[in-house]
């Protein structure tokens, strides 16, 4: 097995000669595909022919007059961060938030428990690297989070044992905090997404710090993503791609996992494919890895060389879980259970994701009253922001407090918000509370994460 960085060198033809071959014809896409040997691989067109707009058209995500009119609109912002932009159609979102989409991470959590039963260091580490490629299946769904209001929560119980809260703590810059766990660690984030819009394709920083500490054995493990592209916005069929270094590195021994995801090439060349090695703290290979991220990975101990070692075979370490056949928002059984009240625990919180009208009636097909919805929402989080600031006050989350820590990241410098441990004492007190609760509705209450009074008729 060769390096990483040498494959992807390998590949880089393919993907230096797709500018080149961009006016070609699908027909001679195809004919080119059989010569090759192709046959059955995807062929990614990066300027999205017109077959590529009738199908996207045909999938219901956009009609002709409502893409030509977008395009027009979104030639404004090229070159800019559009991370927080609020005039968005709902055409394009998905009916999820941005907080919600942090919880994905916990499908697989299995393997974060199985990193902690773990006594070998470099096995954790192939655990929990897995772990954090295991969420990049979710991730290339093309559609967009809706932007939590500032305030807003999401809770998550009744999965592997887990707590997990997340909470919109800045509007601008847009920033997310989250806390989780169960008996075997806990995973907290501070997440400030950076963008860079290009006309028909974004990029986007994860300018956010992940760590998982293992209870049993008290180390934590730090995670730099890499970043991702969503290709063909508006023209021809939206894609995503995660080129470049994923390092999970364990803060304690100085052990790390580096995993190079490829960049797609011409005719899907490389698409989906990571390799990498686990090295110990003198940075000689232990565990080389190698997968794709919307399939499954593998493991196999190996030489300083970074070769197979004898006697030994490649084993998996995880595996994607079916998906519903034809899905419309392209959701695991997973994320469905995100936007579940099954999901919820005892007297949700009001702030709840799961609770905002614009998304609920996106979920129930609805768009016109969803983009009267959300609207509405931006119109009441413009007014409590102007209340505030009349009155001097200053936003202060409720779950998770700013601290004196600012870290480095690859795409600039992060605050740190850290779990202040009060949703504990909350959903104690919560699941303690009198049969009453059990009679609530959930579904009726009414989404509230203003600190500063409903200003909805203010």
């Amino acid at each position: 097995m060769g390096t990483p960085q040498k494959e992807n060198e390998n590949k880089g033809f393919f993907s230096a000669m797709s500018s080149r071959f961009s006016l070609f014809s699908n027909a001679m896409h195809r004919s080119v595909n059989g010569l090759l040997g192709y046959e059955g691989v995807e062929v990614i067109n990066p300027e999205g022919g017109k077959d590529d707009v009738d199908d996207e058209a045909q999938r219901g995500r956009w009609k002709p007059e409502e893409r030509d009119g977008y395009w027009k609109m979104m030639q404004n912002y090229i070159g800019a961060d559009v991370t927080s932009l609020v005039t968005l159609p709902v055409i394009i979102f998905e009916p999820m938030t941005m907080i919600q989409k942090m919880a994905e991470l916990m499908e697989y959590s299995h393997l974060l428990d199985e990193a902690d039963k773990s006594d070998d260091p470099y096995m954790q580490l192939v655990y929990v690297s897995s772990w954090a490629i295991s969420v990049y299946f979710a991730y290339q769904r093309t559609w967009k989070p809706f932007n939590p209001i500032l305030g807003e929560t999401y809770e998550l119980t009744n999965h592997n044992g887990i707590t997990f809260l997340a909470e919109q703590v800045s509007h601008h810059p847009p920033m997310s905090a989250g806390h989780a766990e169960n008996e075997h660690f806990t995973y907290d984030v501070t997440s400030k997404l950076k963008t860079k819009f290009l006309g028909n394709s974004v990029d986007v920083y994860p300018v956010g710090r992940t760590r998982v500490t293992l209870k049993r054995h008290g180390v934590v493990l730090d995670l730099v993503p890499p970043p991702t592209k969503v290709n063909n916005l508006i023209f021809g069929r939206t894609w995503i791609d995660s080129p470049g270094e994923m390092i999970m590195t364990n803060l304690t021994t100085g052990d790390k996992a580096v995993l190079y995801f490829q960049q797609c090439g011409w005719f899907g060349a490389g698409r989906y494919e990571v390799d990498g090695y686990v090295y110990n703290s003198s940075e000689e290979p232990k565990i080389l890895m190698t997968g794709k991220w919307n399939q499954s990975m593998s493991y196999q101990p190996c030489d300083s060389e970074g070769e197979p070692l004898p006697n030994t075979e490649l084993k998996e370490v995880w595996h994607v879980a079916d998906v519903p056949p034809n899905d419309k928002f392209q959701y695991t059984h997973f994320a469905h259970k995100i936007n579940s009240f099954d999901t919820a625990p005892r007297k949700l919180l009001a702030s709840d994701s799961r609770l905002r009208p614009d998304r609920y009636a996106l979920e129930m097909g609805d768009l016109s009253k969803s983009g009267a919805e959300k609207s509405s929402l931006e119109e009441r989080q413009r007014a409590e922001k102007r209340a505030r600031e009349e009155k001097g006050h200053k936003f202060s989350p409720r779950w998770f407090e700013l601290t004196e820590e600012v870290t480095s990241t690859p795409w600039g410098d992060l605050e740190i918000y850290q779990y202040n441990g009060k949703y504990a004492e909350h959903r104690a007190a919560a699941d303690n509370s009198g049969s009453v609760v059990d009679d609530v509705d959930v579904k009726s209450i009414e989404f509230n994460p203003w600190q500063y009074g409903d200003l909805a008729t203010e």
